[in-house]
């Protein structure tokens, strides 16, 4: 028997999709949280994650430099500090095993970027 989880997820407005910049991240508080959003034009796709980088407690990662890895050209986000990667669709650590970072599904609807927090 397979057992199904439902999550209530409560759609927030972040920003607006002109502030974030193309192939790149910005940052934006909800509540007490940072949270990095990330616009990847080239794959047409847009990404948020916890801004705090696990390795050495800065919140940074909206600052660092975007791109894919791998056969399946999983979608990746580099600390601009120490270059810890991660994966901006599973949160886990590419370089690293001993990290991993919290990801939210994101939405845009007429130029409105909304993240989902559970």
């Amino acid at each position: 028997m397979e057992t199904t989880t439902v999550i209530d997820i409560q759609w927030v407005l972040a920003c607006y999709a002109d502030d974030v910049p193309a192939n790149g991240g910005a940052c934006v508080k909800l509540k007490d949280q940072q949270i990095a959003i990330f616009n990847f034009t080239r794959r047409g796709e847009w990404y948020a994650t916890q801004n705090l980088c696990p390795h050495k407690q800065q919140m940074v990662l909206s600052r660092g430099m975007i791109g894919s890895t791998g056969e399946n050209c999983e979608p990746k986000v580099a600390c601009p500090f120490h270059k810890n990667t991660f994966s901006l669709s599973s949160g886990r650590c590419l370089t690293n095993e001993e990290f991993s970072i919290k990801t939210y599904p994101v939405k845009v609807v007429d130029g409105k970027v909304y993240i989902g927090i559970a």
